[in-house]
């Protein structure tokens, strides 16, 4: 769209990035409605009101920002946590996690566009640390008699009980975190995504199809996950822009990655964390899966073979890491990886005011 130079628009593009991503959220969250009613309502409630507080005070504290509410980044970091919980999630849990994720996964970074991690899974894993034992509690998952619509057979009048049961269960079920209750619509959000060009294909390809086929040529037949959790994941998680990598190649290589890490944890008896510890670790590697794939600049070529070997030793890397996490969270060290996280992101932060304060020029 062609703006003369003395002609502001009304909304910027970021604005509108971060109000597509609303777009294509509302679907699952209206069907969190339609299961939860008023308590879906509560927990955006708090963990908006929260994210906000959190954002305008601690952006001009420590960035020294106060124009930084109307981007609407806050907001859709509070419905993605949202997303992840349980519709009876304590609310000062819900207001803890969504401070978390706007303090720690991206203010300490720099603010927006700076970050990282994914600061929604970052606010979520604040939350399993520090509220371990509600959070993994069977309880705060049975949720039962807090539901309005029960889910029902949609395709009763299929012939094949099988199939009938799981195309209902595609469109509607009860089971879950508040963002998990619809594939048909994640996947309507997923799509709006693409057509609007605010995500691409290649990581949700990469991820699903190599997760899909581990999962089929695997030995073991008895792997506990949620499809509709890994697929909210995949769209609107893995995809997150400051965090992951800038190119095609990189991204194809970076989805795929967390697909096979989501199997490999999941293999591990990572019984809930499987999709947050993949796409935080490569997070992690996305500077560098980046700077591998960079396209070749013309006029120069590049050597093969050394490629090859490094995208080898980046895969044993990773692969190197996600066995170190495995192991960390079969003898519960998890916390202290979180509390290593928060001492590193603060040291990093007072180094790089401290910089740019003896560095004004």
């Amino acid at each position: 769209m062609a703006v003369y130079p003395y002609i502001k628009p009304r909304f910027d593009r970021l604005q509108l990035l971060m109000l597509d991503v609303v777009i294509a959220l509302l679907p699952a969250l209206f069907v969190g409605w339609i299961a939860f009613g008023h308590l879906l309502l509560y927990q955006v409630g708090i963990a908006v009101f929260t994210a906000l507080v959190t954002e305008f005070c601690c952006s001009w504290l420590f960035l020294g920002k106060k124009n930084t509410l109307g981007d609407g980044s806050a907001v859709v970091t509070a419905l993605l946590l949202v997303c992840t919980l349980s519709p009876i999630t304590p609310g000062y849990i819900v207001a803890f996690g969504a401070f978390s994720a706007i303090l720690f996964g991206k203010i300490v970074w720099g603010g927006l566009g700076k970050n990282r991690f994914n600061p929604a899974l970052v606010g979520r894993e604040f939350m399993g640390v520090f509220f371990a034992s509600t959070m993994t509690s069977p309880s705060i998952w049975d949720t039962k008699a807090a539901i309005q619509t029960p889910a029902s057979n949609l395709f009763s009048a299929l012939d094949n009980a099988f199939i009938s049961h799981y195309f209902s269960d595609l469109v509607y079920k009860t089971s879950g975190a508040l963002g998990e209750y619809s594939i048909l619509c994640l996947a309507l959000g997923g799509g709006y995504l693409l057509l609007r060009n605010r995500i691409s294909w290649h990581i949700p390809l990469a991820l699903l199809s190599v997760f899909t086929l581990s999962a089929w040529m695997g030995t073991e037949t008895d792997l506990r996950f949620s499809m509709s959790g890994i697929v909210l994941a995949t769209i609107f998680m893995a995809t997150d822009m400051p965090s992951s990598p800038t190119n095609a190649k990189g991204k194809l290589y970076y989805g795929a990655m967390i697909g096979l890490l989501v199997y490999l944890f999941i293999l591990g008896n990572v019984r809930y964390e499987y999709m947050s510890y993949s796409i935080l670790l490569l997070n992690g590697f996305s500077p560098q899966i980046s700077q591998v794939f960079q396209p070749r600049v013309w006029g120069q070529t590049k050597d093969r073979k050394k490629e090859v070997e490094t995208i080898f030793f980046l895969t044993l890397q990773i692969l190197g890491c996600a066995l170190a996490v495995i192991s960390l969270y079969y003898y519960g060290w998890i916390p202290y990886l979180v509390y290593l996280y928060i001492i590193y992101t603060i040291v990093n932060f007072n180094y790089a005011y401290a910089k740019q304060v003896h560095n004004v020029i």
